[in-house]
């Protein structure tokens, strides 16, 4: 059996479990949660995903992510998720979610932020290279790289509201 998630509709209200690859087949709304990491100094944390993984393999993003699991709150993927591709603990800050069309397929994207102040160790299976950037470096580097629509969308509303 493949990793299950929630259905939901678009009030966010669980229809059923499902299989996420089900799921993304049909087109149903399921969630995920995502992380912007800054370290101390205000850098936001860059990555460019595994050439493997399923979705934008080799494209870079501003946030980590995944799936959250049937039962499990935003928050709490945020943080399983930061540990799994970081190998940090931390807390995260709920900050708002919003239905992401997608560029591979539609959810509801709860997006979070966390200052990881301890050293991290990326899961290479996942991330094939990261930086801490200011946002001058990273909007430079942007004009250059393959972005994830997805996490660009998400981040771009972060930088609105939050900076």
């Amino acid at each position: 059996m493949g990793e299950l998630v929630e259905r939901v509709d678009t009030h966010d209200h669980v229809i059923h479990v499902t299989e996420r690859h089900e799921a993304v087949r049909r087109g149903w709304l399921h969630r995920v949660a995502g992380v912007v990491c800054r370290d101390p100094q205000g850098r936001v944390l860059v990555h460019r995903r595994s050439r493997e993984m399923p979705w934008f393999g080799g494209w870079y993003a501003t946030l980590v992510g995944g799936a959250v699991r049937p039962g499990e709150s935003y928050s709490q993927a945020a943080a399983r998720e930061v540990l799994e591709e970081l190998g940090a603990h931390t807390e995260v800050r709920s900050l708002f979610k919003f239905i992401c069309e997608g560029g591979a397929f539609p959810y509801w994207f709860g997006i979070h932020e966390t200052v990881l102040t301890e050293d991290i160790s990326p899961d290479t299976d996942e991330i094939a290279w990261f930086d801490w950037l200011t946002l001058s470096e990273y909007r430079r580097a942007a004009e250059h790289w393959p972005l994830i629509p997805d996490t660009e969308k998400a981040f771009d509303r972060y930088l609105r509201k939050h900076i």
